[in-house]
């Protein structure tokens, strides 16, 4: 009777979660609109949307309009995406290698991706000229799906032995293959011409600054079917912590599974690196946080990784935007500033699993 009343509390805790994160995203969206450099306060954002035909100098300029709508809104919603596609492709990658350690920026998911894409902003205009000729705006976030789906595979195939995954294995693994795909994407650079380098050298550190409805056309809609297949995920990933027989037993074709969790990420992770460059630790802290506060249950989980992950993305922009106004600092410094020690944090939290 305690179990279950347990349970049933736990699974109350994460359902209020879920609403207070559902809130925080709709605060954070809000004030995201309204930071910067435009006087435009979260009121008049606000009040502009609930009406929009108002006209009494409280609600936005024509000025203001086209500031908010024009240059922050595709920003607000690219950083949704993105935000909320790394966090769920953590979780995901967590619950399939059954370990708190895995992440797509960790074990070099995202520097395969990252290669991809590089190729691309490299050869697009030489080598690949036909390809850009057939799939247009989708390339970039076609190769980068590429290299981080050939990055997964290989390191699952490493790691995995009998059903087992081997923590050691995996982030030992990670780092080989991101060094590989790193040298690979340095030979790309050597290649490069001054305005590519100067392109790849920021997208590199991580941005929303070049966030437009056409980048979000173009990677949007494979963010949206990673993040759509995800919570049909939930039940194979609780039946995985028990181990991949317990998990056949309960009726969970494995190898669909697994085959759908790796393409799964790999195009979330892809994409958002397409986009935006390299955007670290997100997809380890936010699932980890939350494991803390509502539980493994996947069905739970990530849901709440997509708005806390979209949440903490738009957060981290605003302060890059605020920090060194009127400059911008890339995001990919902020998140790593405070997920690098978060990390080190899980990693003291976990040494008696690494066997180091």
């Amino acid at each position: 009777m305690e179990r279950r009343a347990s349970a049933g509390d736990r699974s109350a805790r994460a359902k209020f979660a879920i609403v207070l994160l559902a809130v925080l995203l709709g605060v954070t969206v809000l004030l995201s609109l309204a930071s910067g450099a435009s006087d435009a306060s979260a009121l008049a954002v606000a009040r502009d949307w609930l009406f929009p035909s108002m006209s009494d100098g409280s609600a936005l300029s024509e000025r203001d309009r086209i500031i908010v709508y024009d240059i922050r809104l595709p920003r607000v919603v690219l950083g949704v995406l993105i935000g909320s596609a790394l966090a769920v492709s953590g979780a995901v990658m967590q619950g399939l290698f059954r370990n708190p350690l895995a992440d797509p920026g960790l074990v070099g998911v995202s520097a395969g991706a990252g290669l991809g894409a590089i190729v691309v902003i490299v050869l697009g205009g030489t080598v690949l000229g036909p390809l850009l000729a057939i799939f247009g705006i989708f390339t970039l976030p076609l190769a980068a799906f590429a290299g981080g789906l050939a990055t997964t595979m290989v390191l699952y195939r490493v790691a995995t032995r009998r059903g087992q995954t081997s923590i050691a294995t995996m982030l030992l693994a990670g780092i080989a293959l991101g060094a590989m795909a790193g040298a690979f994407s340095g030979i790309m650079v050597y290649l490069a011409d001054d305005r590519q380098l100067r392109d790849l050298t920021f997208w590199g550190l991580g941005s929303l600054a070049g966030a437009t409805w056409t980048k979000i056309a173009a990677a949007g809609p494979i963010i949206a079917l990673a993040l759509i297949a995800s919570p049909f995920m939930a039940r194979g990933l609780n039946a995985l912590a028990l181990g991949e027989a317990a998990a056949h037993h309960l009726g969970i074709p494995m190898q669909r599974f697994k085959n759908v969790a790796i393409v799964s990420v790999a195009a979330a992770t892809g994409a958002s690196v397409a986009v935006s460059g390299g955007i670290g630790f997100v997809g380890i802290v936010v699932p980890h946080l939350l494991r803390l506060l509502i539980g493994p249950d996947n069905r739970y989980l990530l849901p709440a990784s997509a708005l806390l992950g979209a949440s903490i993305l738009l957060l981290a922009d605003a302060v890059s935007r605020t920090i060194v106004a009127p400059a911008e600092l890339p995001i990919g410094i902020i998140t790593a500033a405070v997920g690098g020690p978060f990390f080190l944090w899980i990693l003291l939290r976990k040494r008696g699993l690494l066997d180091l």
